[in-house]
């Protein structure tokens, strides 16, 4: 179980990095951005933040999705899937709590708003800014401002499923 509490370790880390970066952008950042600088500065430095941000967040999903999958496997093989000529993953799915699929299951609809955001608000984003389109630029800016806050909230039931998830199921 060794392998488990690395891909643990390695899950909640890139949990931590995705929705704690949202929440200081979201509550820190944005609001300390619209408090000091004008449109055209405040524009340009959250698009250059959010380039940085969504780099991590690339790595950090990939790193959740696939530590998380290879959890299932991990129980699956603890429970004895392989030796009993069973599929780990299934086996895994299986016998996971109820919390756990839940988890996952928000976890898939993060990606998938995640996955938006960097595809089509953000690249109209970066575009505006370069042409200094600035009411574009903050409409794309806004549109990515709801979606972010919506992954927040996700994240942090996700949060409260993984914690108290067995509490209450």
């Amino acid at each position: 179980m060794r392998l488990y509490a690395l891909l643990l370790f390695l899950h909640v880390l890139a949990s931590i990095v995705w929705v704690g970066g949202m929440f200081v952008i979201h509550f820190a950042v944005r609001p300390a951005a619209l408090e000091v600088l004008a449109p055209p500065q405040r524009l340009a430095l959250l698009a250059a933040v959010l380039r940085r941000f969504f780099g991590w967040v690339t790595v950090s999903s990939l790193v959740v999705l696939v530590t998380g999958l290879l959890m299932f496997v991990a129980v699956g093989v603890a429970a004895g899937a392989i030796a009993a000529g069973r599929n780990a993953f299934v086996e895994g799915l299986r016998i996971a709590h109820p919390s756990i699929h839940a988890m996952f299951a928000l976890g898939l609809v993060m990606v998938a708003i995640y996955a938006f955001i960097r595809t089509l608000p953000f690249v109209r984003l970066r575009a505006a800014v370069a042409a200094q389109d600035w009411p574009a630029a903050a409409a794309q800016l806004d549109r990515i401002r709801v979606l972010v806050a919506t992954n927040l909230a996700l994240g942090i039931v996700v949060v409260g499923t993984a914690t108290l998830g067995r509490a209450f199921g």
